[in-house]
Protein backbone atom coordinates (compact mmCIF):
# COMPACT_ATOMS: atom_id res chain seq x y z
CA UNK A 1 0.00 0.00 0.00
CA UNK A 2 1.56 3.35 -1.02
CA UNK A 3 0.32 5.35 1.99
CA UNK A 4 -0.18 3.98 5.53
CA UNK A 5 -3.78 4.11 6.62
CA UNK A 6 -5.27 4.12 3.12
CA UNK A 7 -7.95 1.56 2.26
CA UNK A 8 -7.30 -1.12 -0.34
CA UNK A 9 -9.69 -2.62 -2.90
CA UNK A 10 -8.25 -5.70 -4.64
CA UNK A 11 -9.65 -7.87 -7.42
CA UNK A 12 -8.64 -9.90 -10.48
CA UNK A 13 -9.35 -8.66 -13.99
CA UNK A 14 -8.06 -9.12 -17.56
CA UNK A 15 -5.72 -11.82 -16.31
CA UNK A 16 -3.95 -9.76 -13.66
CA UNK A 17 -4.23 -8.61 -10.05
CA UNK A 18 -5.42 -5.08 -9.29
CA UNK A 19 -4.97 -3.11 -6.07
CA UNK A 20 -6.63 0.29 -5.72
CA UNK A 21 -5.66 2.38 -2.69
CA UNK A 22 -7.74 5.33 -1.52
CA UNK A 23 -7.76 7.58 1.57
CA UNK A 24 -11.08 6.02 2.69
CA UNK A 25 -12.94 2.82 1.76
CA UNK A 26 -14.85 2.86 -1.52
CA UNK A 27 -18.62 2.58 -1.49
CA UNK A 28 -20.25 -0.58 -2.76
CA UNK A 29 -21.70 1.33 -5.72
CA UNK A 30 -18.31 2.68 -6.78
CA UNK A 31 -16.72 -0.75 -6.44
CA UNK A 32 -19.38 -2.16 -8.74
CA UNK A 33 -18.72 0.60 -11.29
CA UNK A 34 -15.04 -0.27 -11.29
CA UNK A 35 -15.70 -3.97 -11.75
CA UNK A 36 -18.20 -3.24 -14.52
CA UNK A 37 -15.56 -1.15 -16.33
CA UNK A 38 -13.13 -4.07 -16.15
CA UNK A 39 -15.76 -6.51 -17.42
CA UNK A 40 -16.66 -4.22 -20.34
CA UNK A 41 -13.01 -3.84 -21.34
CA UNK A 42 -12.48 -7.59 -21.24
CA UNK A 43 -15.63 -8.21 -23.30
CA UNK A 44 -14.28 -5.96 -26.04
CA UNK A 45 -10.55 -6.66 -26.14
CA UNK A 46 -9.84 -10.12 -24.74
CA UNK A 47 -8.48 -12.63 -27.25
CA UNK A 48 -8.83 -15.33 -24.56
CA UNK A 49 -12.64 -15.50 -24.62
CA UNK A 50 -14.74 -16.58 -27.62
CA UNK A 51 -17.50 -13.98 -27.10
CA UNK A 52 -15.31 -10.84 -27.27
CA UNK A 53 -15.43 -8.39 -30.15
CA UNK A 54 -11.81 -9.17 -30.92
CA UNK A 55 -12.56 -12.88 -31.06
CA UNK A 56 -15.20 -12.18 -33.71
CA UNK A 57 -12.59 -10.38 -35.84
CA UNK A 58 -10.35 -13.44 -35.53
CA UNK A 59 -13.08 -15.64 -37.02
CA UNK A 60 -14.11 -13.57 -40.00
CA UNK A 61 -13.31 -10.26 -41.70
CA UNK A 62 -15.75 -7.39 -41.42
CA UNK A 63 -16.56 -4.07 -39.80
CA UNK A 64 -16.44 -3.96 -36.01
CA UNK A 65 -17.46 -1.10 -33.72
CA UNK A 66 -15.40 -0.98 -30.53
CA UNK A 67 -15.75 1.05 -27.32
CA UNK A 68 -14.78 4.72 -27.15
CA UNK A 69 -11.26 3.91 -25.91
CA UNK A 70 -10.40 2.46 -29.31
CA UNK A 71 -10.21 5.99 -30.69
CA UNK A 72 -7.12 6.62 -28.53
CA UNK A 73 -5.57 3.18 -28.94
CA UNK A 74 -5.58 3.24 -32.73
CA UNK A 75 -3.44 6.37 -33.27
CA UNK A 76 -1.06 5.31 -30.49
CA UNK A 77 -0.45 1.92 -32.10
CA UNK A 78 -0.15 3.51 -35.54
CA UNK A 79 2.56 5.86 -34.29
CA UNK A 80 4.53 3.11 -32.57
CA UNK A 81 4.12 0.80 -35.58
CA UNK A 82 5.77 3.51 -37.65
CA UNK A 83 8.52 4.30 -35.13
CA UNK A 84 9.45 0.63 -34.71
CA UNK A 85 9.30 -0.28 -38.38
CA UNK A 86 6.39 -2.67 -37.78
CA UNK A 87 8.01 -4.42 -34.80
CA UNK A 88 5.26 -3.25 -32.43
CA UNK A 89 1.85 -4.07 -33.85
CA UNK A 90 -1.68 -4.86 -32.64
CA UNK A 91 -1.66 -7.75 -35.14
CA UNK A 92 0.81 -9.75 -33.04
CA UNK A 93 -1.93 -11.95 -31.55
CA UNK A 94 -1.63 -14.67 -34.18
CA UNK A 95 2.13 -14.84 -33.64
CA UNK A 96 1.60 -15.23 -29.89
CA UNK A 97 -0.95 -18.00 -30.41
CA UNK A 98 1.37 -19.75 -32.86
CA UNK A 99 4.05 -19.92 -30.15
CA UNK A 100 1.59 -21.31 -27.58
CA UNK A 101 0.33 -18.19 -25.80
CA UNK A 102 -3.22 -18.97 -26.85
CA UNK A 103 -6.69 -18.96 -25.30
CA UNK A 104 -6.09 -22.37 -23.76
CA UNK A 105 -2.61 -21.44 -22.48
CA UNK A 106 -1.23 -24.51 -24.19
CA UNK A 107 2.30 -23.02 -24.13
CA UNK A 108 3.16 -25.41 -26.95
CA UNK A 109 4.50 -23.82 -30.14
CA UNK A 110 2.89 -24.90 -33.41
CA UNK A 111 6.12 -24.30 -35.31
CA UNK A 112 8.83 -21.69 -35.77
CA UNK A 113 8.05 -18.00 -35.14
CA UNK A 114 5.38 -16.57 -37.42
CA UNK A 115 5.60 -12.90 -38.50
CA UNK A 116 2.55 -10.72 -37.91
CA UNK A 117 0.64 -9.66 -41.02
CA UNK A 118 1.36 -6.14 -42.27
CA UNK A 119 -1.02 -3.43 -41.07
CA UNK A 120 -1.59 -1.94 -44.54
CA UNK A 121 -4.08 -3.88 -46.59
CA UNK A 122 -5.26 -6.01 -43.65
CA UNK A 123 -6.55 -3.60 -41.02
CA UNK A 124 -8.20 -0.17 -41.28
CA UNK A 125 -8.62 1.44 -37.85
CA UNK A 126 -10.64 4.65 -37.93
CA UNK A 127 -11.68 5.93 -34.51
CA UNK A 128 -13.82 3.24 -32.92
CA UNK A 129 -14.35 1.29 -36.15
CA UNK A 130 -12.13 -1.60 -37.20
CA UNK A 131 -12.45 -2.91 -40.74
CA UNK A 132 -10.57 -6.07 -41.68
CA UNK A 133 -10.20 -7.84 -45.02
CA UNK A 134 -9.05 -11.13 -43.49
CA UNK A 135 -9.40 -12.86 -40.12
CA UNK A 136 -6.85 -11.29 -37.75
CA UNK A 137 -5.95 -11.92 -34.11
CA UNK A 138 -5.66 -8.48 -32.54
CA UNK A 139 -3.76 -8.10 -29.27
CA UNK A 140 -3.61 -4.71 -27.52
CA UNK A 141 -1.88 -6.07 -24.43
CA UNK A 142 1.04 -3.69 -24.86
CA UNK A 143 -1.19 -0.72 -24.01
CA UNK A 144 -4.47 -2.18 -22.80
CA UNK A 145 -3.69 -2.67 -19.12
CA UNK A 146 -2.46 0.90 -18.89
CA UNK A 147 -5.54 2.20 -20.66
CA UNK A 148 -7.81 0.26 -18.32
CA UNK A 149 -5.95 1.77 -15.36
CA UNK A 150 -6.71 5.21 -16.82
CA UNK A 151 -10.38 4.29 -17.22
CA UNK A 152 -10.58 3.14 -13.59
CA UNK A 153 -8.86 6.34 -12.50
CA UNK A 154 -11.49 8.35 -14.37
CA UNK A 155 -14.26 6.35 -12.68
CA UNK A 156 -12.74 7.14 -9.29
CA UNK A 157 -12.54 10.85 -10.07
CA UNK A 158 -16.14 10.83 -11.30
CA UNK A 159 -17.04 9.21 -7.99
CA UNK A 160 -15.41 12.03 -6.04
CA UNK A 161 -12.18 10.15 -5.24
CA UNK A 162 -9.56 12.51 -6.64
CA UNK A 163 -6.66 10.96 -4.69
CA UNK A 164 -5.95 7.31 -5.43
CA UNK A 165 -3.21 4.88 -6.41
CA UNK A 166 -3.74 2.02 -8.86
CA UNK A 167 -1.38 -0.96 -9.03
CA UNK A 168 -2.12 -3.29 -11.94
CA UNK A 169 0.54 -5.90 -11.10
CA UNK A 170 3.33 -3.38 -11.44
CA UNK A 171 1.76 -0.95 -13.90
CA UNK A 172 1.07 2.06 -11.70
CA UNK A 173 -1.10 5.17 -11.85
CA UNK A 174 -0.67 7.73 -9.08
CA UNK A 175 -3.39 10.33 -8.70
CA UNK A 176 -2.36 11.23 -5.17
CA UNK A 177 -0.81 14.49 -4.02
CA UNK A 178 2.30 12.73 -2.69
CA UNK A 179 4.97 10.87 -4.68
CA UNK A 180 5.36 7.13 -4.12
CA UNK A 181 8.67 5.25 -3.90
CA UNK A 182 8.65 2.31 -6.31
CA UNK A 183 11.12 -0.56 -6.48
CA UNK A 184 12.21 -1.69 -9.95
CA UNK A 185 12.01 -5.47 -10.17
CA UNK A 186 15.19 -7.31 -11.11
CA UNK A 187 14.62 -8.88 -14.57
CA UNK A 188 16.09 -12.22 -13.45
CA UNK A 189 15.00 -12.33 -9.79
CA UNK A 190 11.52 -11.03 -8.83
CA UNK A 191 12.55 -11.04 -5.16
CA UNK A 192 15.17 -8.33 -5.80
CA UNK A 193 15.16 -4.75 -7.06
CA UNK A 194 17.64 -3.04 -9.35
CA UNK A 195 16.69 0.42 -8.17
CA UNK A 196 14.10 2.78 -6.73
CA UNK A 197 12.27 5.65 -8.41
CA UNK A 198 9.84 8.25 -7.16
CA UNK A 199 6.48 8.35 -8.96
CA UNK A 200 4.63 11.64 -8.74
CA UNK A 201 1.32 12.32 -10.42
CA UNK A 202 1.22 10.16 -13.54
CA UNK A 203 1.99 6.60 -14.55
CA UNK A 204 4.91 4.19 -14.40
CA UNK A 205 4.68 0.99 -16.42
CA UNK A 206 7.09 -1.87 -16.99
CA UNK A 207 7.70 -4.62 -19.49
CA UNK A 208 9.95 -7.60 -18.86
CA UNK A 209 11.01 -10.78 -20.62
CA UNK A 210 10.61 -12.79 -17.41
CA UNK A 211 6.87 -12.11 -17.27
CA UNK A 212 4.66 -14.42 -19.35
CA UNK A 213 7.62 -16.61 -20.25
CA UNK A 214 7.43 -20.28 -21.18
CA UNK A 215 9.12 -23.11 -23.03
CA UNK A 216 12.63 -22.76 -24.38
CA UNK A 217 13.30 -19.04 -23.94
CA UNK A 218 9.89 -17.89 -25.19
CA UNK A 219 8.20 -14.79 -23.82
CA UNK A 220 5.38 -12.44 -24.74
CA UNK A 221 7.33 -9.52 -26.26
CA UNK A 222 7.53 -10.55 -29.91
CA UNK A 223 9.07 -8.66 -32.81
CA UNK A 224 6.24 -8.19 -35.28
CA UNK A 225 8.30 -8.55 -38.46
CA UNK A 226 9.73 -11.91 -37.38
CA UNK A 227 7.30 -13.21 -34.75
CA UNK A 228 10.27 -14.11 -32.51
CA UNK A 229 10.85 -12.98 -28.90
CA UNK A 230 13.15 -10.01 -28.44
CA UNK A 231 16.57 -11.07 -27.13
CA UNK A 232 18.45 -7.77 -26.84
CA UNK A 233 16.32 -6.19 -24.05
CA UNK A 234 15.20 -7.87 -20.83
CA UNK A 235 13.28 -5.11 -19.01
CA UNK A 236 12.05 -1.56 -19.48
CA UNK A 237 10.17 1.13 -17.60
CA UNK A 238 8.42 4.23 -18.89
CA UNK A 239 6.87 7.21 -17.10
CA UNK A 240 4.20 9.32 -18.77
CA UNK A 241 1.10 11.31 -17.91
CA UNK A 242 -1.24 8.40 -18.72
CA UNK A 243 -1.11 4.69 -18.06
CA UNK A 244 -1.96 3.89 -21.68
CA UNK A 245 1.04 5.80 -23.05
CA UNK A 246 3.45 4.59 -20.33
CA UNK A 247 2.37 0.98 -20.89
CA UNK A 248 2.80 1.22 -24.66
CA UNK A 249 6.19 2.94 -24.44
CA UNK A 250 7.51 0.32 -22.00
CA UNK A 251 6.93 -2.26 -24.74
CA UNK A 252 8.22 0.02 -27.50
CA UNK A 253 11.54 0.32 -25.65
CA UNK A 254 12.17 -3.33 -26.55
CA UNK A 255 12.32 -2.26 -30.21
CA UNK A 256 13.52 1.34 -30.37
CA UNK A 257 15.83 3.51 -28.29
CA UNK A 258 14.38 5.87 -25.73
CA UNK A 259 15.64 9.11 -27.35
CA UNK A 260 13.69 8.25 -30.50
CA UNK A 261 10.50 7.89 -28.47
CA UNK A 262 11.20 11.20 -26.73
CA UNK A 263 10.99 12.92 -30.10
CA UNK A 264 7.24 12.22 -30.20
CA UNK A 265 6.22 11.48 -26.60
CA UNK A 266 6.58 13.34 -23.30
CA UNK A 267 8.11 10.55 -21.24
CA UNK A 268 11.06 9.35 -19.19
CA UNK A 269 12.45 5.84 -19.48
CA UNK A 270 14.87 3.11 -18.44
CA UNK A 271 15.94 0.13 -20.56
CA UNK A 272 17.96 -2.86 -19.30
CA UNK A 273 19.71 -4.84 -22.04
CA UNK A 274 20.52 -8.53 -22.06
CA UNK A 275 24.25 -7.83 -21.82
CA UNK A 276 23.66 -6.15 -18.45
CA UNK A 277 24.01 -2.48 -19.34
CA UNK A 278 21.24 0.05 -18.76
CA UNK A 279 20.23 3.19 -20.60
CA UNK A 280 17.91 5.86 -19.22
CA UNK A 281 16.72 9.40 -19.71
CA UNK A 282 18.18 12.13 -17.53
CA UNK A 283 14.78 12.83 -15.97
CA UNK A 284 14.14 9.21 -14.92
CA UNK A 285 14.69 10.23 -11.33
CA UNK A 286 15.75 7.56 -8.92
CA UNK A 287 18.60 5.33 -7.83
CA UNK A 288 19.96 2.32 -9.70
CA UNK A 289 21.82 -0.20 -7.56
CA UNK A 290 25.21 -1.45 -8.71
Amino acid sequence: MPHPGWADFSFDGIGTRWDISTPSPLSGALRRRLLDAVADYDAAWSRFRPDSLIAAAARQPGRYTLPAGAAALGPLYATLYRLTGGAMTPLIGGSLEHLGYDAGYSLRPSGPPLPAPPWDGVLDWQGTVLTTCAPVVIDVGAAGKGQLADLLSAELRDGGISEHFIDASGDLVNAGSLPVKVGLEHPYDPARAIGIVSLGAGALCASAANRRAWGDGLHHVLEGTTGAPVRTVVASWAMAASGMVADALATALFFVEGPRLREEFDCSWLTVHSDGHAEYSADFEGVLFT
